[in-house]
């Protein structure tokens, strides 16, 4: 195959039974393209028969390229090796799970023809998805756009077109907490946004669990914003402000009060619960940006790959 124009880049972690349709939609789109593509598929550490599954597509189809990550790393990790392997002019990231509507592709590719380096896809709504789920990422994507020094689009994910040049100073990129959607905000250039409903998953369960979501979400904010550790300095200030007052009110009630109302310990153990508090939620504060030095520093590789399929070099 020549060197291919197009690259389709998509995370796979058991979704052996969203694989063949995922593959049956994404190849009436192949066919719809104005030049060569191939479809970077990538298995996360699977359990199931994903990878099996993704041997035989390759096989049956020479456009089917993939990696198999040695252990489950993670969707970010998953996605960045698909970008470090991606051949393509234009590079598109979605999901295997159907979600992200394979057609919205050809949309993004006309965009990119106008002459857009990033289209990232927007919610208008989410379907069959719970109050909760959608009241969580309601709050998460406006509170991120508050803290963050770059402007991340709201409601948005990781299915988007990036162009090579884009691609190519994020595969540069040496941090490890990877936040996708940030840093393509990060990177800058011409970027606009398709609209879209985001269906439910075609079959199989939830990957991105509450306590995988919440995860990513702090990620996100820890590596985009440091207003956290303003709100750690505000607390100890707030908190040394209360513990003068609580002096002055001690001494005046010493010396001029004929009767203290600190009467037995109620008030003394307010101020060491409150104290305490505050000083768990900024050392937890500074851990999380510690914990991210100390990942830094240890210099691993992201990922190991225990299988590659149709690359010519690895």
């Amino acid at each position: 195959m020549n060197q291919p124009i197009y690259s389709l880049v998509i995370p796979i972690y058991n979704e052996e039974e969203n694989i063949t349709e995922m593959y049956s939609r994404l190849i009436n789109v192949m066919e719809q393209l104005d030049g060569d593509v191939e479809l970077i598929l990538i298995d996360d550490g699977s359990c199931d028969r994903s990878l099996s599954m993704i041997r035989e597509l390759h096989h049956h189809d020479s456009r089917v390229r993939y990696l198999s990550l040695a252990r489950n790393f993670g969707h970010q990790v998953a996605v960045t090796a698909g970008l470090n392997f991606a051949q393509g002019k234009s590079i598109i990231v979605m999901d295997a799970d159907l979600q992200d509507p394979p057609e919205l592709i050809l949309t993004m590719i006309d965009k990119w023809h106008e002459g857009y380096q990033v289209v990232y896809a927007q919610r208008i709504s989410r379907q069959k998805e719970s109050w909760l789920k959608r009241f969580t990422a309601y709050l998460f994507y406006r509170l991120l756009k508050r803290l963050a020094q770059v402007d991340i689009p709201v409601d948005t994910g990781d299915f988007c077109l990036m162009d090579r040049q884009v691609v190519d100073i994020l595969n540069a990129m040496p941090e490890r907490n990877r936040y996708i959607r940030g840093l393509r905000a990060w990177v800058g250039f011409r970027q606009t946004s398709v609209l879209f409903e985001r269906n439910p998953r075609y079959a199989g369960d939830v990957k991105y669990t509450f306590t995988k979501s919440f995860s990513l979400a702090i990620d996100g904010i820890i590596s985009f914003s440091k207003v956290p550790l303003r709100v750690a300095t505000y607390l100890g200030l707030l908190s040394a402000t209360i513990a003068l007052i609580m002096i002055l009110l001690v001494l005046y009630w010493r010396i001029f009060a004929p009767v203290s109302p600190l009467i037995g310990y109620t008030l003394i153990t307010i101020a060491m619960f409150f104290l305490g508090s505050v000083q768990l939620i900024c050392i937890g504060i500074l851990g999380e940006y510690i914990g991210r030095i100390y990942e830094e520093v240890k210099g691993r590789p992201l990922y190991t790959l225990k299988e590659t399929g149709g690359f010519t070099k690895t």
